[in-house]
């Protein structure tokens, strides 16, 4: 078999051959063509749509912020009364609500109507820009609260409140309407306003409590809220006296009682309709006056010395003062343990209700030093509970050996006489 060349034909080196270079074309395109539709789909991307035919505009909305409503009952520190078949009811006037979008129509100047007989002259005094349209009419000012000038009456220098009482037969309710108060005293010496309100009590029950909104610095404030009272019979509206304590309110510390004011229904007629009330308010609570006693205590003491105890009987007090409107008082005693000055322990009795001479019978256990008695004393005070503000002191008395003439004499006898009780009077003091 003859011999065969397989050999390749000799080609140099360094040279491409035509098939390299057309698929190095073929791969160049390709990569153009990738590139190119990147670049489109990312031009598309940023680029907003633009859509066929005629452009539609769309109209605008107007979004209003609704203003949020403030509690009335944040003012109040007092929790709502539980409910019972009088409990009384209260109803609110109706705000009235502007429109949310609404533009203003008020001219840039306003025309200012005087009052009949004034001869049509402008007093600067009673001048309020807020209170005057176009057309001289004043409701605006009327509803809410009166922030016009104060008037200061001197023959009212906590001011009036002005109400209505009415009772209606056919449902068998009673109804207290609260119209308003005027010329309040300056709380806030930083605005020279106040934050009032009014509770409102009937007495001598005490049970049915309610109590206005409160007002936000104004001295005349206009509550018009009514209260109503269910399952009270006409003929017992005689015996009934309406408690109005007015009140400012503070939000860092105990409110301010401004005054109050105190009416007897007995002398009210509720036959036929509603009866318009206007009273100045009085101060709460005046002082008992130191020619007045402050009443007398009967307690019991007896010491046991071998297991160091003091055992003290709060018994009964007589011809307490009298510290309510109704010519009563609420009281209750408490009683402090006392070493060379100092108190160490504190109890308390019950509260007893609407007496000047109220019976406890309640026995305490206190636990004295080793040394014994010689620098112990017993203190008690004697005070009216009040649903209002806080509770005021009657009166005190203090029973040791470096006290005076009674106690020291009665405190002598517990200590020679051990495991015996003895009972004495004391007379209170301021």
């Amino acid at each position: 078999m003859p011999g065969v060349n397989l050999e390749s034909p000799n080609i140099p080196h360094g040279t491409l051959t035509s098939g390299t270079v057309v698929g190095i074309c073929v791969a160049s395109v390709a990569i153009f063509i990738m590139f190119a539709v990147t670049m489109y789909h990312c031009y598309r991307r940023k680029r907003p749509s633009i859509p066929h035919g005629p452009v539609q505009k769309q109209p605008s909305q107007v979004y209003t912020r609704t203003k949020p409503i403030a509690s009335p009952d944040l003012s109040s520190p007092e929790t709502h009364p539980k409910s019972s078949p009088l409990a009384p009811t209260k109803s609110f006037p109706q705000p009235r609500t502007p429109s949310p979008v609404q533009p203003d129509l008020k001219s840039p100047m306003k025309q200012y109507v005087a009052p009949e007989g004034s001869d049509n002259k402008l007093d600067p005094s009673t001048f309020n820009k807020d209170c005057y349209t176009e057309e001289g009419d004043e409701e605006m000012c009327k509803s809410g609260q009166d922030d016009s000038v104060d008037i200061i009456n001197e023959n009212c220098p906590l001011g009036e409140i002005e109400f209505s009482v009415e009772f209606k037969k056919d449902k068998n309710v009673f109804m207290v309407t609260i119209h308003k108060a005027n010329c309040l005293p300056i709380k806030d010496d930083q605005t020279g306003t106040t934050d009032p309100y009014i509770k409102l009590c009937l007495l001598p029950e005490k049970k049915h409590k309610v109590k206005t909104r409160v007002l936000r610095k104004t001295l005349n404030p206009i509550y018009e809220e009514t209260f109503t009272f269910y399952g009270l019979a006409y003929n017992q509206l005689q015996g009934v006296t309406l408690h109005f304590v007015i009140m400012s309110f503070d939000r860092f510390s105990r409110d301010d009682v401004i005054g109050e004011v105190v009416v007897p229904l007995a002398n009210v007629d509720l036959s036929n309709k509603a009866v318009s009330l206007t009273k100045e308010i009085k101060a709460r609570n005046p002082k008992v006056p130191k020619s007045q006693g402050r009443g007398e205590l009967l307690v019991s003491l007896c010491y046991q010395p071998a297991a160091n105890r003091l055992t003290v009987v709060v018994l009964k007090a007589k011809n307490l003062p009298k510290m309510d409107v109704t010519g009563l008082s609420d009281p209750y005693v408490k009683i402090f343990l006392m070493y060379n000055g100092q108190r160490l322990c504190k109890k308390k009795t019950r509260l007893k209700k609407r007496t000047l001479n109220p019976v406890f019978n309640e026995s305490f256990l206190f636990d004295v030093p080793l040394e014994g008695l010689e620098n112990v004393s017993i203190e008690f005070q004697v005070l009216d509970h009040d649903r209002v503000t806080k509770n005021e002191i009657i009166g005190r008395l203090v029973v040791g050996r470096k006290e005076g003439e009674s106690a020291n004499r009665h405190w002598s006898e517990i200590m020679h006489n051990p495991r015996k009780q003895i009972a004495e009077w004391h007379k209170l003091t301021d």
